[in-house]
């Protein structure tokens, strides 16, 4: 028998059947499986082959509709692409706690995205400075002849900044600011780092080793702003566990990666569904944090009647216009449906449904504890696990949940249970 081998020459010339034949192969897959994984969704295998390489099938996720959002003024519906059970549910009902004080205030500042040129080999920091800026009009000029259509928006680049960067080259790095309107911004500022590297080369004397966007963007911040009453989550001691929830977020590392990661449970699932960048928004909130000065990226306090204030900044770069957000139908028609029409609003939609999970979850762990409303859940998905269908999955759900008994093999006898009776 011939040794297994994941060294496949031409792999990328297959059609996804062929390529889907050779992993069944070498997995050594069932027929089930293989008729699994043939299945595709509104997501189809020629689109899917298009969008990334070695393509054999495609995944769906549920994608479930936040309700209650009110956010500066406008009512949303939020779909929310997710695995997680308990995220669409506790921000609907975040959603509807803040709606009763009117809902989310947001804001959001221009879309403004960085481009970082590397330039090595360089001896005088201040002298390569000097004829950088002394060139900045030109530079600037340079990097917007790569899109006419920013230009004619009043958008593009509009600014360089120098930085020394302390490793062993004693690189110099140049950061390129462009507004880049309703795009995320990837490829056109990548395009602008490239186009100028030749030109900062025959002023400075440097070499350009790196010529790509920052996924951090210290400048293209969005913030919300949201009550939530006091009577309506449990009372004033309620109120004093969150601020205490909050301020240990914010001073210990261990309980911020929890206390920011619940808020990108809710910003990833709508960035998912519109087939944004999640991974992008990821990186640029959790290394914001390290610049701010503060691990947590929301804060709460108490007003002078005792309702809690929550807040949230938080940079996020998204995108309505280019990438995967026109290809994938489905992803353009859930665009559709949350109703935003720049980049600006869907930030400053994000960011409200970041503090509605925030809130949400930081409200669980204060009052009755995260296990309640996530074992509810939990339940359902063990009945789905074990092969239950239509009511079966409740009356399982709702006898483990009472027992107190969730488990796979509890739900397995209680269906037996069922369909014996």
């Amino acid at each position: 028998m011939s040794e297994k081998t994941s060294e496949i020459s031409g792999f990328y010339k297959l059609t996804p059947q062929e390529r889907a034949m050779m992993v069944a192969r070498f997995a050594d897959l069932n027929e089930s499986d293989i008729s699994e994984i043939s299945k595709t969704g509104a997501l189809n295998l020629e689109l899917a082959d298009k969008l990334i390489e070695n393509v054999i099938s495609t995944i769906e996720l549920p994608v479930g509709i936040a309700v209650n959002f009110r956010i500066n003024g406008k009512d949303y519906l939020i779909p929310m692409a997710i695995e997680e059970a308990s995220v669409v549910a506790a921000c609907s009902n975040a959603a509807k706690i803040a709606r009763a004080s009117g809902g989310f205030q947001s804001t959001s500042s221009d879309p403004v995205m960085i481009g970082q040129v590397q330039l090595t080999g360089c001896k005088d920091f201040e002298k390569v400075n000097a004829h950088i800026m002394a060139h900045r009009g030109e530079i600037i000029d340079l990097a917007n002849s790569r899109s006419r259509t920013l230009s004619s928006m009043n958008a593009g680049a509009k600014d360089i900044e120098l930085r020394r960067i302390n490793d062993p080259e004693g690189s110099i790095v140049l950061h390129l600011k462009v507004d880049v309107r309703d795009a995320m911004g990837a490829n056109i500022v990548n395009s602008m780092c490239e186009t100028i590297a030749p030109f900062l080369e025959s002023i400075t004397g440097c070499r350009t080793n790196l010529r790509i966007l920052s996924n951090l963007t210290p400048d293209r911040i969005a913030r919300s702003r949201a009550k939530f009453r006091k009577d309506l989550i449990g009372g004033e001691e309620v109120v004093r566990n969150i601020i205490r929830s909050y301020e240990m977020a914010d001073v210990d590392p261990f309980r911020a990666a929890t206390h920011n990661k619940g808020i990108m449970n809710g910003i990833d699932a709508v960035i998912l569904a519109t087939m944004n960048d999640w991974r992008s928004a990821e990186a640029n909130a959790h290394t914001y944090h390290n610049l701010s000065g503060h691990l947590s990226l929301t804060r709460y306090s108490v007003d002078e009647n005792g309702d809690l204030v929550g807040e949230i900044e938080i940079p996020l770069a998204v995108g309505t216009v280019g990438g995967s957000t026109n290809t994938a139908k489905k992803a353009a028609v859930f665009r559709k449906v949350l109703g935003v029409r720049s980049s600006s609003e869907f930030a400053q939609v994000l960011a409200a449904v970041g503090l509605a999970q925030n809130f949400a979850a930081i409200r669980a762990l204060s009052a009755e504890g995260i296990q309640k409303g996530h074992m509810g859940l939990h339940a359902r998905s063990l009945a789905v696990s074990v092969g239950a269908r239509g009511n079966e999955i409740d009356q399982i759900s709702d006898t483990m949940v009472k027992e107190g008994n969730i488990s796979m093999a509890r739900a397995r006898d209680i269906l037996d249970s069922i369909r014996k009776a």
